[in-house]
């Protein structure tokens, strides 16, 4: 892909994107039907989509609070230092906790946002307990979300 990944994007690959986007699972003739194409084109450029990852993959939109997760929340986490070593031991640390969803790097006021989910209370304390006993770790800020009013997945589609 060049510098700009969407100028390799034609209409036709942008309205791919967008039908996949929002429903993952439909079929490719349900899919080539709606973005006007016969099937045999349509999977070959959902192939070429997946192949050059635009695509990443698929996934189900699961519920955590149905699956016994009541709380999300996000740990503002400082390091010791910026070396390269210590911000790679972190993200290799917190890559095995399945209660972190999200794990971003960042600039300004810390160095990585983590998002994470816990059981209850006692679970989000431990987490957090575990999160500031690391060694590399200097300072975690938690912030508990009271409730979510957007949460869509993937990124808009330009046309």
């Amino acid at each position: 892909m060049s510098a700009d990944p969407d100028s390799s994007l034609d209409e036709v690959d942008r309205q791919i994107l967008a039908e996949l986007q929002a429903d993952g699972r439909m079929t490719n003739v349900e899919l080539a039907r709606r973005v006007g194409l016969s099937a045999p084109p349509c999977l070959r450029r959902v192939r070429r989509l997946e192949e050059e990852r635009v695509i990443r993959g698929y996934h189900a939109d699961l519920d955590p609070v149905a699956l016994g997760y009541e709380i999300t929340f996000f740990a503002l986490v400082g390091l010791e230092s910026q070396k390269e070593a210590m911000l790679t031991a972190f993200e290799s640390r917190v890559r095995d906790w399945p209660e972190v969803r999200e794990c971003h790097m960042i600039r300004g006021g810390g160095d990585f946002l983590l998002r994470l989910v816990a059981r209850d209370t006692a679970h989000e304390n431990a987490l957090t307990a575990r999160l500031t006993a690391a060694e590399e770790v200097a300072r975690v800020q938690t912030l508990q979300t009271i409730r979510t009013s957007k949460d869509e997945a993937g990124v808009p589609i330009g046309g």
